[in-house]
């Protein structure tokens, strides 16, 4: 594997870590909502 090629891969590789780990603390420190509906948040699931 050339130099070019090694270097292209680590920063592929980079750069999908450091987006997928943003995301992932972005959705663990997201709060839920204050106020919740009950009829809302209890809605029919299925057929």
């Amino acid at each position: 594997m050339t130099t070019s090629a090694l270097i292209m891969m680590l920063l592929a590789n980079g750069i999908v870590i450091g987006v997928t780990v943003y995301f992932f603390l972005k959705v663990l420190r997201t709060r839920p909502p204050d106020t919740v509906d009950e009829d809302d948040a209890n809605f029919p699931r299925g057929g």
